[in-house]
């Protein structure tokens, strides 16, 4: 086998050219072998609020996203936003290593979904759940808050 990328880089069996003479253009960790792009997941998820009316007719209301959370492989994720992408709350994760703490300094679905499609992912599943925020309220008269978590799930091939 090839070998698999560590931590400490590449293993010596990427370095070496065909030949085994000196070492070829290396790689980054989002490429195969061929030059082509890995394939791998990116999920995208968002937790949203918003307020229904007493008579539940009227049009919801709600609010902007806060921030735009993305799980999976770092060198993925690096790849596809770049510096767009924060990763203050999980600083030098190797490549190779999965994450779910990066988050996008932008927030806007519409822009990851855009950054995601030029990359070359297509979107393969999504979820969404909601609940109440004041279920056990019994004044009927009041408008409730329902919070929301919603994500997206990426992939490519």
């Amino acid at each position: 086998t090839l070998g698999s990328i560590n931590t400490q880089g590449l293993k010596g069996d990427f370095l070496r050219s065909p030949s085994g003479g000196a070492a070829g253009p290396l790689l980054t960790p989002s490429q195969s072998l061929d030059g082509s792009r890995r394939s791998g997941y990116i999920t995208i998820g968002y937790r949203g609020s918003y307020t229904i009316g007493r008579d539940a007719q009227a049009d919801a209301k709600f609010r902007r996203v806060a921030r735009i959370t993305v799980c999976g492989k770092t060198s993925l994720a690096k790849e596809v936003f770049g510096d767009t992408l924060n990763e203050s709350r999980d600083p030098d994760r190797p490549p190779e290593r999965y994450t779910s703490r990066y988050y996008l300094k932008f927030n806007f679905l519409e822009q990851a979904f855009d950054k995601l499609s030029e990359s070359g992912f297509h979107m393969v599943a999504c979820s969404s759940t909601g609940t109440c925020a004041f279920a056990s309220s019994t004044d009927q008269s009041e408008d409730k808050i329902w919070t929301s978590y919603t994500e997206y799930v990426f992939c490519r091939e």
